[in-house]
């Protein structure tokens, strides 16, 4: 089995931050999202990955993930010049697929329990797809799936106003090479891209068949702000483990599960996890509340943050609170004497803010 990941598109909802950054690669808990999602594939026994790059963000994915070595995969990397939609970068992935089974990724997306159970049990069952599920409380925002009786996919429906079930699509597949005959029978939608639904249904109609994996570990979704902060709080929660490699002083706390990086320096300061620090950063007379990610080079200084992720090489001074923010790389943000109550941010690279 092959893998396909998407790690294109504009990542509209995440800007300014993806201006200047792959939506795929802003850090939760200090790590790329990709990251996790090679690591998922490489736990499934999967060897071969193709990942779909945009012209403008090319670069940047290559160097992270290199020839994928890190992971114990081999990388081909696909350009798609622009998003026309799921089933286009299967298309386009056609030469490099062939005819194997393969899973398809979203390279914005994380899930709590991987994806190995769900391979195995897909290569015995004779499937031509396997559709990720999770029960979400408001159907409506969502691609959403309706199951027969004996638990296949009956029907795909985009954001129903009447939805027939709570399941909604999660931006994991897994199919067989059928998928392609069924790309090649469906046209663009009404937003002039090739809707991997489509294909799906397409499938279903034939006869093929289709069913459901639904989920019982969690499932994030990280193209807006509040979701990716509410990504980097529940892999905090789940992943953080108390390890202490910089330098903390005699005026200073660490209370619970806090990750710090070698080089970092803690002066007079209160930090409670969970919490990763990465390296080379320096806190001092502030504190740093639970779900905080801070990335290396940085620099925090009588502050009070929380619920915050930084990027690397930031900047947070004087600021009397900074909470459910989101700051960019090598970003500024200082304090004006009129300044009071909580700040709540999302700013992107090389920005400088003084309130």
């Amino acid at each position: 089995m092959k893998a396909l990941v998407l790690s294109g598109g504009k990542g509209t909802r995440l800007r300014p931050l993806t201006h200047t950054m792959a939506k795929q690669l802003v850090p939760v808990a200090n790590k790329p999202i990709l990251g996790y999602v090679m690591q998922h594939l490489k736990e499934a026994g999967i060897r071969e990955t193709g990942v779909i790059v945009a012209p403008e963000t090319q670069d940047e994915v290559r160097g992270y993930l290199g020839t994928g070595k890190d992971w114990d995969l081999s990388i081909t990397y696909i350009v798609q010049d622009e998003p026309l939609g799921l089933a286009h970068a299967v298309k386009i992935a056609r030469d490099f697929l062939r005819d194997d089974d393969f899973v398809m990724y979203l390279g914005d997306n994380l899930l709590g329990s991987g994806i190995k159970d769900a391979v195995h049990r897909f290569s015995k069952s004779g499937c031509d797809s396997m559709i990720f599920l999770k029960e979400v409380a408001d159907p409506r925002a969502f691609g959403v799936a309706e199951l027969d009786d004996a638990g296949g996919i009956k029907r795909l429906v985009e954001k129903p106003k009447v939805p027939p079930s709570n399941l909604a699509l999660v931006g994991v597949y897994i199919f067989s090479s059928s998928i392609h005959d069924a790309i090649n029978s469906i046209k663009p939608s009404w937003r002039g891209e090739l809707e991997i639904t489509d294909a799906i249904q397409a499938l279903i109609d034939s006869g093929r068949k289709v069913t459901g994996q639904i989920l019982s570990s969690w499932w994030l979704d990280t193209g807006k702000k509040d979701d990716f902060l509410a990504a980097n709080t529940t892999v905090l929660d789940e992943y953080t483990v108390r390890k202490i490699h910089g330098d903390v002083d005699d005026e200073s706390t660490i209370e619970g599960r806090v990750e710090i990086g070698k080089g970092t320096r803690v002066i007079r300061s209160t930090i409670r996890g969970p919490v990763v620090i990465g390296e080379n950063v320096n806190i001092e007379n502030s504190f740093i509340g639970p779900f905080t990610s801070i990335g290396s080079e940085s620099a925090i200084k009588d502050s009070v943050i929380e619920h915050v992720v930084i990027l690397d090489g930031s900047v947070v001074e004087g600021v009397v609170r900074l909470e459910d923010s989101l700051i960019g790389r090598n970003a500024i943000v200082r304090k004006a004497d009129s300044l009071r109550g909580a700040l709540r941010l999302m700013i992107g690279d090389h920005s400088n803010v003084e309130i």
